[in-house]
């Protein structure tokens, strides 16, 4: 039996483990090594604050997934690799494989002076439920919401949440009748905000932020935050709460590797999603830095397409064929604000946006229910 190891439990690596059982041809033990064995449901973060989702929603126990697909589950944390990637080193031991793929994300790069000040609200449940509990607290003020990128490897960031952080926000105060108190303040180094969403896309939401008297504070280096303010060198605005989106770079674990890197500290992969130079290793996912254009997204729809690239491909390998597949790169978001929702797509051939509209919102809470009913 091929033995196959998996970093993590995220989209990628449970649409790897499902592409790999969906290769009938393919014999091969599975194993997972992650914390715990359970999968959060990070889109669905935007909702705890107006508690249209709680965190039990969002936490899926993956005991009885892993049991459907003969996968074993490793509680522990990668912490190396050795033997060309033969041997993940882990908090509780060595584990052998004759493959791996990486699917362990990405981590938020937190160098900013005061950053301690600012909820990230993509770091997990808990950060969403600060949210949350801060906003039930507070009788008005100011609230400051952005986003940035890695400065070494700029597409390497996840500033889409925080537009229906931001939207969802002021949907929410205003359904509480508490609009009214509130000052809200978008800002992001970038002078476009959202580009990757393509250019109607900027335009649609900044003129979304005019019609909600959202402030904007765009094109100016970060300096830095504090408890009551943000400061940027184009100066400073109050914020009695921040909350913030950094870039992203690789995991912590990936220093202690010889894996090649990107500029910006993600492993380095070619179109079949193989890290160069290194046998029967792949990553799928944020934790890595794949060809493509420049507004290629980090987000879970492609990290799905890359994760069934590798998986297919490492299938192709252990049959003794060439691994020629590669992953179309796309992107599909609905950019929700509680009650309604703007679809943007956009590939290498057309990109559209639509209105804001209930039927998306609606969509998107479907799509939620039709994808984790896969793993309850």
């Amino acid at each position: 039996m091929n033995r196959i190891t998996i970093v993590g439990t995220g989209f990628a690596a449970l649409t790897a483990i499902q592409t790999l059982r969906q290769q009938r041809k393919l014999a091969c033990e599975i194993t997972v090594v992650s914390s715990k064995p359970e999968f959060i449901y990070y889109p669905g973060l935007i909702w705890i604050p107006c508690r249209l989702r709680s965190g039990d929603d969002l936490r899926i126990d993956l005991t009885r997934f892993f049991e459907r697909m003969q996968v074993k589950h490793v509680a522990a944390e990668a912490i190396g690799l050795s033997a060309d990637g033969r041997i993940l080193k882990t908090t509780v031991g060595e584990i052998k494989n004759d493959a791996l793929i990486i699917a362990s994300g990405g981590r938020f790069i937190k160098k900013l002076q005061g950053i301690e000040h600012a909820i990230t609200p993509c770091e997990g449940i808990e950060s969403a439920e600060a949210i949350r509990d801060r906003l039930r607290i507070m009788e008005g003020g100011h609230i400051a919401m952005g986003f940035a990128s890695n400065p070494n490897e700029p597409s390497s960031m996840r500033g889409g949440p925080i537009f229906e952080f931001l939207f969802g926000l002021d949907t929410q105060l205003r359904q509480e009748h508490r609009r009214e108190q509130f000052h809200l303040t978008f800002f992001t180094p970038a002078e476009r905000p959202g580009n990757r969403l393509g250019p109607k896309a900027v335009n649609g939401l900044l003129a979304e932020m005019k019609r909600r008297d959202i402030a904007t504070h765009l094109g100016h280096k970060l300096k830095s935050f504090s408890p009551r303010a943000v400061t940027t060198e184009g100066g400073e605005f109050d914020a009695d709460l921040i909350i913030f989106m950094p870039g992203m770079t690789g995991n912590a674990w990936f220093d202690n590797t010889q894996l090649p890197r990107s500029p910006g500290g993600l492993l380095q992969a070619d179109a079949q999603c193989r890290v160069p130079g290194f046998e029967r290793v792949y990553v799928a996912g944020d934790a890595g830095s794949f060809p493509g254009p420049d507004w290629m997204p980090k987000q879970a729809h492609m990290a799905d397409l890359q994760a069934r690239t590798a998986a297919r491909n490492l299938a192709a390998e252990f049959a003794g064929r060439e691994p020629t597949e590669t992953f179309k790169v796309e992107l599909i978001c609905i950019v929700d604000t509680n009650d309604s929702g703007m679809l943007v797509m956009r590939n290498e051939k057309y990109n559209f946006v639509l209105p804001s509209m209930r039927l998306f919102h609606l969509l998107k809470r479907l799509f939620e229910w039709l994808y984790l009913r896969k793993f309850r």
